[in-house]
């Protein structure tokens, strides 16, 4: 293949009228549309006791029903958690772990929606 095969942008299309920008933004619409949905009905489900000794340290007493300000302390380290999960999918890290960032969100938006923490 010649020059004439590339454009300014990558490879041409060779006349199949596709455009790229706006397939990638659709697929990025749907990604992010079934990502919610799944964190979503993973908040609904969410069992403190169950799913936060995995996520992040706690104490025992912090599973049960916690006061307002220990539930807050939840919340931040929950929030410094998938900061850290993110932090590491950006960098390609290898530690990363798609599976514990999608339940590091669920438990965020359950913990954060019961009382309106944030």
């Amino acid at each position: 293949m010649g020059d004439e095969a590339m454009s300014e942008g990558g490879w041409k299309d060779a006349g199949r009228g596709v455009d790229h920008g706006r397939r990638a933004t659709a697929l990025q619409a749907a990604a992010h549309k079934g990502l919610e949905a799944v964190v979503r009905a993973g908040a609904e489900a969410y069992d403190r006791r169950r799913h936060l000794p995995r996520l992040i340290p706690c104490a025992p007493g912090d599973l049960e029903t916690p006061s307002r300000e220990t539930r807050q302390a939840i919340v931040d380290r929950l929030a410094a958690a998938l900061e850290a999960e993110r932090r590491r999918g950006r960098d390609r890290c290898w530690t990363y772990d798609l599976n514990r960032h999608i339940a590091l969100a669920q438990a965020y938006a359950a913990e954060t929606s019961a009382d309106g923490l944030a």
